[in-house]
């Protein structure tokens, strides 16, 4: 997995909401297992988990950040892109 980098990080967040199996995993974190958000949606998912109003924030709130790191680690081991820590 290549390290994402705060600069480009509302860049990242914007591919991964169109991303179908992100979208997948935002709705099975919503209670809505079997089902796919939209990229709207998805976005939506990531602002809420990330506290930003808008992915811009990313590249200059250093916690939502480290909250879009920590988002985008667990659904890369969840899609099975990254092992299981253990």
């Amino acid at each position: 997995m290549q390290q994402i980098t705060q600069e480009k990080a509302p860049m990242s967040a914007a591919m991964l909401a169109h991303d179908v199996a992100f979208q997948r995993y935002a709705a099975t974190r919503n209670g809505l297992h079997g089902e796919q958000f939209s990229p709207t949606a998805a976005t939506e998912h990531l602002r809420t988990v990330c506290q930003i109003k808008s992915r811009k924030e990313l590249a200059t709130n250093a916690k939502a950040f480290q909250r879009f790191q920590r988002l985008h680690t667990d659904f890369e081991i969840s899609a099975g892109r990254l092992p299981t820590p253990r």
